[in-house]
């Protein structure tokens, strides 16, 4: 918010010149506090509305936007308000949320890069259309004068268009010509401004073969084409720096037994920092005082929390669970480990954009081939020709227009954003350009477990065949709690339509458990060792109920609808199957056994699937990562190609170059057998431009090109591409 300072008329110029005392008294007023949310399960509008409208009636929040695309939700509110009341409201109504620091995130650039292309585009068809009107009349026998007044008309259209919508390839072209290099977008410009000059020095000079038309209609083509390949990775965005967003901005840091509220940057190893039940670990430190719960999902894939006391090592990124922790710091920042996984993930990203896309691999042969073969044509009309420049400058053009990079151009994109279509109808959204050409390479698949090929929320097994009066009093006790196990036991208890028991007293002990009286006996649920039970190889909570032997209740991960099917088809399809998790050896063993996995790892680390996927690449697999969780992200990135389920978390999603949108992960086995198909499209449209060439280029070459078959043949070769294309679909 921006005081705007207004002079009143006075008497004296000087108080004409002071600021009111009502523009300072604003002016010293605090700014608004702009925060920002992640929110990884917003999928539609009704979602939209709902924490739109859930967050304005908290006392103190102005404004509340959510980003679909992006998943986040601005708020503007007052400058008391913290990220911790906003994500507290955003539970209630249903939603996780995670605070994001706006100073990491990425500007609008992209997005005004692609408003920009989208412009130009739009531009140079409205163009065409009058051009290609004109030209019409004046291939059709026009009057001299007619003629000559419908070029100029050509010509001031035009220009101004080459000029204003070419920039992008004219850009492209002049950094590739700094680094001494030839790319598919030199002959683009080439083609385009000899086409252009020649066209207008034959209008001023009255000859009457202009290329206008092809000059602006080549220009439009092949902006199609660049804004089809664009709009395919629209929505990929830097994984690392939704990582680093993803650290907390601010700490509790404890001065003298007092609580202040400091910049991450201001911490310093060995100053105490306070984390609150329910907040994210800012810091990596080690506990000196308190007891609690670590969900360390995020970081490891673990599926339950783990006990942390005095002396535990903690993780920035790690959520505190039930009980405040005080924490000594040994890094923070850039030294945190969740920066460390930031890094790792824009090292792997980096190594995935040196992936040459087949039209890159084609360029490469094509663009010196075209320089080649119209320098070459354009000195053999000038010794045919006996010096006639303008003769031969008029027929070197020709071939280099008529070899036409507009199939080449269109080859790719048509095919991705036909094959796009096809998937994004079976729920799978392609983000990057090549990624349909690195999946089809495909021969070795890694699998996460937990929320990847399980749903990651934990049920009660065979709850109807307990004691229902035990389940009802489990219940209560469960109701005081916020631990994953007991938030899914109240939902199952709720949905057999149990009513839950009375307890009094009722008091969480973090890290253990909740305990309470019910009909004068003390009363407990959660660890084995807590209410001195015997524990299970699965995982389960237990129940003392005051006497007796405590009653264990078993839960279970349900897989994700399809898991077993794609497991199956990717058997069928030959390709090495992988199971990596940073779940317990148990829960990890008893799911490969299920699928049929052969090779499968637990209690793996962000660090080490990275290893294994880069240990797997540098043995010739060519892999495909699936996975969810932060701990997936380095993995993901580091994948030849990868893919993460709509509902992983904001990082995930944008490391991996395929999104799953629904809940059924078969899909992926389509996936990989379009991936195949469009690559032989791909291949196909490249022979279909190769024969173009081969028919075309030897009539300019022989000066028998003139403007009208330059402009159909260049439209009939776009043409056959697009409908190749499109038998994808």
């Amino acid at each position: 918010m921006t005081a705007t300072l207004r002079a009143t008329p006075s008497a004296c110029p000087a108080c004409a010149a002071a600021p009111s005392a009502e523009a300072l008294a604003e002016l010293a007023a605090p700014k608004e506090a702009r925060l920002i949310l992640s929110l990884p399960t917003a999928h539609c509008a009704a979602c939209m509305s709902t924490v739109e409208r859930g967050l304005a009636k908290v006392p103190g929040v102005h404004d509340a936007r959510v980003n679909l695309t992006l998943k986040r939700v601005a708020v503007a509110a007052a400058p008391d308000m913290t990220a911790e009341t906003l994500i507290a409201a955003l539970d209630r109504l249903g939603y996780e949320a995670h605070e994001l620091d706006p100073g990491t995130l990425t500007s609008t650039a992209a997005d005004k890069a692609w408003r920009e292309l989208l412009m130009r585009l739009s531009v140079a068809g409205f163009a065409m259309m009058n051009v290609m009107l004109l030209s019409v009349a004046i291939w059709s026998g026009a009057e001299q004068a007619t003629r000559i007044m419908f070029e100029w008309i050509s010509a001031a259209i035009a220009l101004p268009t080459v000029v204003f919508s070419g920039q992008p390839f004219f850009r492209s072209a002049l950094a590739a010509l700094k680094a001494r290099r030839l790319g598919m977008d030199v002959p683009i410009s080439l083609a385009i401004l000899l086409a252009t000059a020649l066209s207008f020095y034959e209008t001023a000079v009255g000859q009457g073969h202009t290329y206008f038309d092809a000059a602006v209609a080549l220009t439009f083509f092949l902006l199609a084409g660049r804004y089809l390949d664009y709009r395919t990775r629209a929505v990929a965005r830097s994984a690392a720096e939704e990582l680093a967003a993803l650290e907390v901005p601010r700490a509790i840091r404890l001065e003298g037994g007092q609580e202040v509220t400091v910049a991450i940057a201001d911490l310093r190893p060995g100053n105490l920092v306070r984390v609150r039940p329910g907040g994210r670990m800012p810091v990596d430190g080690v506990v000196v005082d308190g007891t609690s719960e670590i969900d360390r999902s995020l970081l490891t894939g673990e599926s339950l929390p783990v006990w942390t006391g005095p002396d535990a090592t903690v993780s920035a990124g790690e959520v505190n669970l039930t009980g405040p922790l005080t924490v000594r710091v040994t890094a923070a920042g850039r030294d945190s480990s969740l920066h460390r996984m930031a890094d790792l993930v824009a090292v792997a990203e980096t190594a995935k954009n040196r992936y040459t896309s087949l039209a890159d691999r084609a360029a490469q042969i094509y663009a010196p081939g075209v320089h080649l073969l119209a320098f070459g044509t354009f000195l053999v009309w000038l010794w045919l020709s006996q010096g006639d420049l303008y003769l031969a400058l008029n027929i070197g053009v020709a071939v280099l227009i008529i070899t036409c990079p507009c199939a080449l151009g269109l080859a790719v994109p048509a095919v991705v954003t036909a094959a796009s279509g096809r998937l994004f109808r079976k729920g799978l959204l392609i983000k990057d350009g090549t990624a349909l050409e690195r999946l089809a390479e495909v021969d070795t698949v890694v699998f996460d477990k937990t929320g990847t090929l399980t749903m990651g929320a934990p049920e009660p097994v065979d709850l109807h065949n307990l004691p229902p009066e035990d389940v009802a009093l489990a219940a209560a006790l469960a109701a005081a709690s916020s631990h994953p196990l007991a938030r899914a036991l109240v939902t199952a208890a709720s949905a057999a339509g149990l009513v839950p028991a009375t307890v009094t007293d009722l008091r969480e002990v973090p890290g253990y458990g909740v305990e309470g009286r019910h009909e004068g006996r003390p009363v407990r649920l959660g660890r084995a060792e807590w209410v001195g039970a015997v524990p299970l190889e699965v995982t389960a909570t237990y129940l003392d109920r005051g006497q007796g032997k405590p009653l264990a209740i078993p839960f279970t991960d349900h897989l994700r609808p399809g898991a077993e099917a794609l497991v199956a088809a990717l058997k069928a399809q030959g390709k090495a199957i992988c199971l990596l998790s940073g779940d317990s050896r148990g829960a990890v063993a008893d799911l490969a056994d299920r699928l049929g996995i052969a090779d499968w790892t637990a209690g793996a680390l962000p660090e080490d699937k990275a290893a294994r996927i880069a240990a797997l690449s540098a043995g010739g697999n060519r892999v495909l990562m699936v996975g969810d969780g932060l701990n997936d992200t380095a993995a993901l990135a580091a994948a030849h190609v990868s893919i993460s389920p709509a509902s992983a978390l904001d990082a995930a999603r944008v490391a991996a170059d395929i999104v799953l949108l629904g809940q059924d992960i078969a899909p992926i086995a389509e996936a990989l057998d379009v991936a195949r198909r469009a690559t032989r499209r791909i291949k196909e449209n490249f022979g279909v431009s190769a024969l173009y060439n081969l028919v075309a280029v030897p009539l300019a070459m022989l000066g028998l090109a003139t403007p009208l078959m330059a402009a159909l043949a260049m439209s009939a070769s776009s043409i056959t591409v697009s409908l190749n294309a499109l038998r994808l679909r």
